[in-house]
């Protein structure tokens, strides 16, 4: 479901539009398995990914620096209230939990004990509530079962799960947890998980708008679905809402990469193992113990006031239906438990859990559990309700013992009766509105008076308002008020024809605009009495309640002490109420007629026979969950052997019932007896059995602090293992760039000395020795102490200003044999962007000086040393025209013999020279006489490596024409 969008407070700009989330959850060997995936990742998804991954919350991640080496998406550490866009990777900080509200990344500290936070599954979840079908999760490698439960949540919402392939994972526990709940869609090696996500989402969105037209074929191939799925699993999905039915139906046709609707019918009926699939799909098996706490907490306050007014060795009967895997179940045993202890109370607990889906029964009924139920229950409850065993949790007998599973279909199944709480969460919503109506009036004839209803946060009892009284509006817990509001409304708005005389009518007292209720109840009554022949009978509604009486019914019926009741079943005389009750039963789930003869009923001290009639008063819908009962005396033959046989029929009837009696109440003394025997054995088997349990008790809790402290250690074992990747990753990166480095220095011909901020040796290249007489071992020595062949008294000084002002210092040295070389000092810069020494390079200008010193003659022979030059070389008019190009030149950027000359230089090849800085400092030199020295440029459509410009101005012969000389070097 589409959630309302806020707007950005500090921007002022709405949010950006929904679009598809994927939660990753990693651990112990996650970093390969993300490597791999985000390798394969284009840079532009549609998506947003989010990484929640287990770290150590004293130790600094540097797992943005090391995905953004590989993801060609944008890396971001989260910051709080960070709003996702697509594209981008977002990585959860160290030591926060993290969840989402809106599209905004919300981080809190973290409230659980270290090592047993689950950081995965709080996020998972709050990613399902906040981007429903938008989301997907993806579980890759680590320890444990963290993200089990999200995932859960996300496939609740109708969204998409992948799990790594175990068999690629450096730890295969959180994969295979995952795959174990049947709900995963994929399970890939990482490298192929891109591929599948982008598939998936881009043919969702046009998968879905398919089926949701409403085209005739469309609509056929539908219902042929809902067929095949109640031939093959018994239930109708035809009355689920078609936004949820639409949205499963499309993620199973967009997992086989269909187009139509009729496609997927037909590969239904050709693999009818996809039919149980889609049924799990559409089922929806999602719950947790204690499901909204807050929930629990007020259902817990209701249902103090029930068990406090019950009497000791009263029953108590709960039915939950949708019970999926009886987490619930469990959850509302354990707060009657507590609540009995707390009251002192001694009841007989009857819950009753059912379900559609026979494998979540049995899972239910097993009362196991994987270890992750420990994020929804306390300490204290698992302590005292549960039996750990290895990685499971097990419920204890006295609780499992409150409680029967079975199946059982809410929309077709006979409803339970006499119920003192009754929970459907969560299946409501999924309903259509007639099915609802159909469900929550089931649910009122099954609740007792004032029995509680508790439902789901985004359900309501819609028109069943006067049958349910709120309780905690908030939570959605009503008591049930057995009254007759409801059935006359609904009567009243269906009216009956053809008014008949009346024979008897109940002078009901209600509100002046229920009186028409009343008159057509009198007209259907007589209707339907007059068109046979009528004895005593009443018309009651499905709840038993008398709306219509006709005739005498004194002998069949009489007032219940105390407040006055108008339902049948209370006015029933002795010896007519069973057979009434299973009567009505029978007449309500057959929808036709029921009856019994010869039932005895106890009349002024003595007993006499009737026959008794249920019939459903078929009709109109008003009157559909109406029914009449009739009481017809049976009557015996006037003859006196027949008066005999049937009276001595009676008195033998009698006389067994008497036997049966005595030999019922011998069998429940010798019961007694024997249950009193088997109590002394078994008090004597406690007694001895005490010990042994005084004894494990120390040795359980003991151990249970062993469990603990070993999932501490298993946890920090996945953050050490987690930081000890990233940081033999980032010595791999160092080491790889130690080596460029090294090889940079061997191979450069530029002289480069590093000096720390106290002017000692810190590396220098071999190029260096030429200049300044170091060697190997000078490394740590100050540079002062060391022999220099330069004429630079000066040099040390210059050194201290430029670290002192952090400015560059660059100037031009000789060497005592006569080489000259350009010198520039930079301040040495850390990544903290710290000072921390200088850096001198020395670049060999002797050449260049030895051309200006003889400039004149170097002119006349200009060409002919051009072409002798190894490098690239032009000479330029004052506007940019190539006077000439040496032969190095032409072979270096791959032009033909003579092409360039007479051509302007920014105008070469397809314009790839005209970069405007190069143009400005060009035009400068001539009017100017400035100069280009070691200018970088790059230019990959015609080098692939950085070059290096130097120009200067020159003059041609005699005539002292000006022109500019610009030679080229390249860095591989």
């Amino acid at each position: 479901m589409d959630k309302k969008r806020e707007t950005n407070g500090e921007s002022g700009q709405n949010l950006p539009e929904k679009f598809p989330v994927v939660g990753i959850g990693a651990s112990a060997g996650g970093l390969d398995a993300l490597k791999k995936m985000f390798s394969n990742l284009p840079s532009v998804t549609g998506m947003a990914f989010v990484l929640v991954q287990h770290l150590d919350p004293t130790h600094e991640s540097v797992l943005v620096d090391l995905m953004g080496k590989y993801a060609q998406i944008k890396v971001v550490q989260v910051e709080d209230e960070m709003i996702l866009k697509p594209d981008q990777l977002y990585i959860i900080p160290p030591n926060k939990d993290m969840g989402i509200i809106n599209g905004k990344l919300q981080l809190m500290d973290p409230v659980g004990v270290h090592g047993l936070r689950l950081p995965i599954n709080y996020f998972f979840k709050n990613l399902a509530e906040d981007q429903a079908e938008n989301s997907i999760c993806i579980i890759l490698s680590g320890f444990g079962t963290d993200g089990t439960l999200g995932l859960k949540a996300i496939k609740a919402e109708g969204g998409m799960v992948i799990a790594q392939d175990p068999h690629t994972a450096y730890s295969e526990g959180m994969p295979q947890s995952a795959i174990k709940t049947g709900v995963v869609d994929f399970v890939l090696p990482p490298e192929e998980i891109p591929a599948k996500l982008i598939d998936y989402v881009n043919s969702s969105k046009i998968t879905l708008k398919k089926i949701v037209t409403p085209e005739e074929e469309n609509i056929n191939a539908m219902n042929k679905i809902f067929m095949l799925i109640r031939n093959r699993k018994g239930h109708d999905f035809s009355l689920y809402k078609e936004s949820t039915v639409n949205r499963r139906l499309a993620r199973r046709i967009n997992i086989h990469q269909m187009e139509k609707l009729s496609e997927y019918l037909l590969y239904l009926r050709e693999n009818p193992h996809e039919i149980d699939i889609l049924f799990q799909e559409l089922l929806i098996n999602v719950t947790n113990f204690f499901r909204d706490k807050n929930a629990f907490d007020s259902l817990k306050i209701a249902l103090k006031k029930l068990v406090k007014e019950k009497s000791d060795y009263d029953n108590i009967r709960v039915w939950v239906p949708g019970c999926s895997t009886g987490e619930e179940v469990y959850s509302i045993a354990i707060i009657i438990h507590e609540l009995m202890e707390e009251l002192g109370k001694v009841l007989e607990v009857q819950i009753f859990g059912t379900d559609i889906e026979p494998d979540a029964i049995k899972i239910a009924r097993s009362g196991t559990y994987q270890n992750h139920i420990s994020a929804d229950i306390t300490p204290e409850r698992l302590k005292k309700y549960f039996i750990q065993k290895d990685n499971l949790h097990v419920i204890k007998n006295e609780i499992r013992e409150m409680v029967v599973f079975a199946p059982h279909d809410v929309l077709k199944d006979p409803p339970f009766t006499k119920i003192d709480l009754l929970s459907c969460r969560n299946l409501l919503i999924y309903l259509k509105s007639e099915a609802q109506q159909k469900v929550l009036s089931n649910f009122n004839y099954s609740l007792n008076n004032d029995g509680i209803l508790f439902l789901g946060p985004s359900e309501n009892v819609g028109e069943f308002i006067d049958a349910f009284a709120v309780v905690d509006k908030k939570w959605k817990i009503f008591l049930c008020v057995k009254s007759t509001n409801f059935v006359r409304k609904y009567v009243a708005e269906h009216p009956m024809p053809n008014r008949l005389p009346v024979s008897y009518d109940i002078d009901f007292k209600f509100e002046e605009d229920n009186v028409l209720a009343v008159s057509n109840i009198s007209r259907l009554a007589e209707n339907e009495l007059l068109k046979t022949y009528a004895p005593p009978s009443a018309i009651i509604n499905d709840l038993g309640e008398i709306l219509y009486i006709h005739g005498r019914l004194g002998n069949y019926l009489e007032p219940s002490p105390g407040r006055a009741k108008l339902n049948i079943l209370d006015m029933a005389r002795e010896g007519l109420e069973f057979d009434l009750n299973s009567t009505i039963q029978s007449a309500v789930s057959m929808k036709e007629k029921a009856v019994v003869e010869g039932v005895r009923v106890k009349n002024n001290g003595g007993f006499k026979l009737i026959n008794l009639t249920v019939k459903p008063i078929m009709g109109p819908e008003s009157a559909e969950k109406l029914l009449i009962v009739s009481f017809e005396d049976l009557e015996l033959d006037n003859s006196e052997k027949n008066d005999k046989l049937k009276l001595d029929s009676i008195s033998n009837g009698d006389k067994n019932i008497k036997k049966l009696e005595n030999e019922l109440k011998l069998t429940k003394e010798r019961l007694d007896i024997t249950i009193e025997e088997m109590k002394t054995s078994n008090e004597e088997l406690k007694s001895a059995n005490e010990e042994l349990q005084s004894m494990n008790e120390e040795s359980q809790s003991t151990n249970e602090e062993l469990e603990t402290s070993k999932e501490e250690l298993q946890s920090i074992n996945e953050e050490l293992t987690t930081v000890n990747t990233e940081l033999q990753m980032k010595i791999d990166d160092l080491s790889t760039i130690n080596d460029d480095m090294e090889n940079l220095f061997n191979s450069t011909e530029i002289a480069t000395i590093f000096l720390d901020k106290d002017l000692n040796i810190r590396r220098f290249t071999p190029e260096s020795s030429k200049i300044v007489k170091m060697i190997d071992s000078d490394i740590g020595r100050p540079l002062s102490d060391i022999v220099s062949n330069l004429k630079y008294d000066q040099m040390v000084a210059d050194i201290k200003e430029v670290i002192t002002r952090v400015v560059f210092k660059e100037k031009e040295v000789q060497t005592v044999n006569g080489n000259w070389y350009f010198m520039r000092i930079m301040p040495y810069k850390t990544s903290q962007d710290f000072i921390d020494g200088a850096v001198l390079t020395f670049i060999d200008i002797t050449y260049r000086k030895k051309i200006q010193e003889n400039l004149q003659e170097a002119l006349i022979y200009a060409e002919s040393i051009i072409n002798t030059v190894s490098e690239p070389l032009l000479v330029l008019d004052d506007e940019m025209r190539v006077i000439s190009a040496n032969k190095s030149f032409y072979k270096t950027f791959k032009l033909a013999p003579g092409e360039a000359e007479g051509k302007e230089l920014f105008k070469l090849g397809k314009g790839e020279w005209e970069i405007p800085k190069l143009r400005e400092i060009l035009e400068k030199i001539l009017p100017e006489k400035e100069e280009l020295s070691d200018f970088e440029i790059e230019i990959p459509q015609i080098h692939p490596n950085k070059l290096i410009l130097n120009a200067r101005q020159v003059y041609r012969g005699e005539k002292g024409e000006k022109m500019i000389l610009m030679a080229m070097n390249y860095i591989e």
